[in-house]
């Protein structure tokens, strides 16, 4: 009964209000950064081998963060284009009746993307695609170098923000750090005062949930679960913490964290999982 996927029913491509908005905050970032360090205080004020060094890091960075957003968009997690007739056999596996096919197990269908999801973790809406099997590393990459973006920003528009804050009360400061857009819309700022404090603070927030997001994923990670086991206390994919990354991230998964294009394809098919049971019965 199990059928192929349809080609005709409705793309799983990324929703393109999400990617535009964020599109439009790192446009803000990047320029606001800019201005403060060619029109503003500048950088600061470092030797010529640290400011070196910190040019490359950046370098790198952007570097890892923009490929790591190009492979998540272009991986298609979904069960598009995937055969699956004759294969709704074993434990674990059901129908969709939204996507008209039998899915496999760990798969679950997604009301945003249309479609069912091989390995479904979630669905991130700051890009408009859902994390699932194929597209599972450059997310996790994308949080840890997304949070080393975000924090490294800080760094360099903290000396403005620092000068712009001494230059008021400690109640104009707080006020200005944790409520910007009053401040602006009541007049107690400029455009230019506003624009510091709102971009500075919105690195230090999406650098705090970057790191948040990768400590909780690197634990599922580590246990070999995705969100939607982790609610629901599953341990039924747990290998030990070797396998589980091997799983997930490939043979070179020490190495995929720091270059975004280095080959370590995935052993699975995401279509049959190994579990902790055959694990045990191989090693018995």
């Amino acid at each position: 009964m199990g059928q192929p996927w349809a080609v005709g029913t409705a793309e799983a491509a990324p929703a393109r209000l999400p990617l535009l908005l964020t599109a439009l905050w790192a446009a803000a970032v990047g320029l606001e950064l800019a201005y403060v360090l060619v029109l503003g205080p500048g950088p600061p004020p470092l030797g010529p081998l640290a400011r070196t060094l910190q040019v490359a890091l950046a370098a790198f960075q952007l570097l890892n963060l923009l490929g790591n957003v190009g492979l998540f968009l272009r991986s298609d997690p979904s069960i598009r284009g995937v055969m699956l007739a004759g294969r709704g056999l074993g434990q674990g596996w059901a129908y969709c009746y939204q996507c008209q096919s039998q899915v496999p197990p760990r798969s679950g269908h997604c009301s945003a993307c249309r479609i069912c999801i091989l390995r479904r973790d979630h669905h991130c809406r700051l890009l408009g695609r859902c994390v699932g099997f194929r597209n599972y590393r450059p997310f996790l990459c994308l949080l840890l170098h997304g949070a080393g973006v975000l924090l490294h920003a800080s760094v360099l528009l903290g000396p403005a923000l620092s000068a712009l804050l001494r230059a008021h009360t400690p109640l104009h400061t707080a006020a200005l750090l944790l409520l910007p857009w009053l401040m602006l819309l009541t007049g107690r700022v400029s455009l230019a005062q506003f624009a510091l404090a709102f971009v500075t603070d919105t690195c230090v927030a999406g650098a705090l949930l970057c790191g948040a997001g990768l400590l909780f994923h690197g634990m599922l990670l580590l246990r070999g679960q995705t969100t939607w086991e982790w609610a629901r206390g599953q341990h039924v994919y747990d290998l030990g913490p070797c396998h589980n990354l091997q799983a997930a991230l490939g043979p070179r998964w020490v190495l995929v964290w720091l270059w975004p294009f280095l080959a370590s394809p995935l052993p699975g098919d995401g279509i049959t999982f190994q579990t902790a049971a055959d694990v045990g019965l191989m090693a018995s």
